[in-house]
């Protein structure tokens, strides 16, 4: 018999999802009023997300004009653990490209990460957090999957 899904969870219940190499989506408004998703790289640091962009791509564009985002990342596999954020993001470089580093190494690995990393022009550092409790959504199925 199937439980369901478990919403009471926090971020610290999912510590170790997060720092799997998910790809996200990330969701900022075009200026129709339509919702734009777009596959990104982040890390979960301080109580929120971290995402670099390109300073005139279009999430920033959309971004700065609509400040409404959010983000996701769900596993694709048992238990389907997954985690939700809404909020007015803020947008500031990403000072000596540490940031875009990271995620690349995240990503890439040690060896191809930092080459990578050295190719990228000036990043901008995209920061999701909520801002009350209501903008954080976390669960999973780990009643109807335990561990093996």
């Amino acid at each position: 018999m199937l439980r369901g899904v478990r919403s009471d969870l926090t971020p610290d219940d999912l510590a170790d999802f997060l720092e799997l190499p998910i790809v996200a989506v990330f969701a900022t408004y075009r200026r129709d009023g339509t919702v734009l998703l777009s596959p990104v790289w982040h890390e979960w640091r301080d109580g929120g997300f971290s995402v670099v962009a390109t300073p005139g791509d279009v999430k920033v564009r959309n971004i700065t004009r609509d400040p409404r985002a959010g983000i996701v990342v769900a596993e694709s596999e048992p238990p389907y653990r997954g985690i939700e954020v809404r909020c007015t993001p803020t947008v500031s470089n990403d000072e000596g490209g540490v940031l875009t580093r990271r995620l690349c190494v995240r990503y890439l690995g040690e060896t191809r990460g930092p080459k990578v990393a050295d190719d990228f022009g000036p990043q901008v550092h995209v920061r999701l957090r909520p801002e009350t409790p209501r903008d954080l959504r976390a669960w999973d199925f780990e009643d109807d999957y335990p561990p093996s």
